[in-house]
């Protein structure tokens, strides 16, 4: 990937809006090692392999500018985000994080991984903000991490990469993750991870695998799965965050309010039961979408449309994509002020509690 231009005057810092990056990656040197063990025992996850252990590997200048960036969290950040003019970047853990690991090195190593974070963001405090990594593999350690993450490092946001080697939150033993979350008052980002093990082939054998399209059917599926499972009528306050446009959810709101309707009312699933509300509900009260990776006018105006300008924010995706025209085009969206501002800086300050 070609890195973009040095700012020039058609691109000038905004006095109208900050411009807040709401789904921005980072992966400690430390972290690779570990996952350069994983892979190196020869019986790694494929979908963990194929993503990771490619990036890691691959001489490609796209692989090589991701891993470089994504370790850094000082200089050439920071020049990144001058060049395309972002005011703020809120920064997680890149996925899987520490979901691919075993039990007790995920636990230890998201403790180690919110520390390095914090300490970034304390030296750039008015440039960086954080989200708690924890790992679902033990869900009360989890909790706790997300209780240390908020009253110690001052973070108001987590981050969980999708599945956890397979398991899905919908699952009730994951549920103290979600009481942390609303007893804190803070956002979980549910964002992508590789495909799993039993979803993987159709896809990887065509190259679909990945962002282009498998990362938004998994991830959209997750946010289904804890939608139908019951999870906000256990926990109606609670809040969570899907990129990419809501992974294409809100495309699809109609047809999953009919399509859970009649199956329930077909009585063919056990695990499909009567919620309080319509999916869609859930989806307009419940969740925040970004645009990460979707710098399109008609999508974000769309989901604007269908869930509200005060649920839709913007994202870079950083690094894995970082595009300076892209932020141009958004800056150019026919738009009032009012909700380009929202897009851009205030629902990001609301969520993620930016001071």
């Amino acid at each position: 990937m070609n890195a973009p231009a040095a700012a020039t005057a058609d691109h000038p810092k905004s006095s109208a809006y900050q411009r807040i990056a709401t789904e921005e990656a980072f992966a400690p040197p430390e972290m690779l090692a570990i996952y350069r063990k994983i892979i190196e025992k020869g019986d790694a996850d494929p979908g963990f392999k194929g993503l990771m252990g490619f990036y890691m590997s691959s001489p490609s200048d796209r692989a090589q500018h991701i891993m470089r960036c994504l370790q850094d969290l000082d200089q050439l950040r920071l020049q990144h985000m001058d060049e395309c003019g972002i005011d703020k970047q809120v920064i997680a853990l890149t996925a899987p994080g520490v979901q691919v690991m075993d039990k007790a090195t995920a636990v230890s190593f998201s403790q180690i991984a919110n520390d390095q974070l914090a300490e970034a963001v304390h030296r750039h405090p008015t440039r960086f903000v954080g989200m708690i990594a924890v790992a679902p593999q033990d869900p009360t350690a989890a909790a706790k991490e997300i209780e240390r993450g908020v009253s110690k490092l001052g973070m108001n946001s987590v981050i969980i990469n999708s599945h956890t080697q397979g398991e899905y939150l919908s699952d009730p033993k994951f549920w103290d993750i979600f009481a942390a979350a609303e007893a804190h008052d803070v956002p979980i980002y549910l964002h992508p991870n590789s495909l799993p093990a039993n979803m993987i082939q159709p896809f990887q054998e065509c190259g679909l695998d990945g962002a282009i399209y498998g990362f938004g059917v998994e991830t959209g599926l997750h946010a289904l799965r804890i939608i139908t499972s019951g999870v906000f009528d256990r926990f109606p306050k609670l809040k969570m965050i899907i990129g990419h446009m809501g992974e294409a959810l809100p495309f699809w709101l109609y047809r999953l309010d009919y399509m859970h309707r009649a199956t329930v009312l077909s009585k063919r699933y056990d695990s499909m039961q009567p919620l309080k509300k319509k999916p869609s509900d859930y989806l307009r009260e419940n969740f925040y979408i970004t645009n990460s990776g979707v710098a399109w006018e008609p999508a974000i105006k769309f989901s604007q449309q269908t869930l509200g300008v005060d649920r839709v924010m913007y994202a870079m995706d950083y690094p894995y994509q970082y595009q300076r025209d892209e932020v141009i085009a958004m800056d150019n969206m026919t738009m009032s002020a009012e909700d380009k501002k929202k897009f851009f800086q205030t629902n990001a300050e609301t969520v993620f509690k930016i001071g």
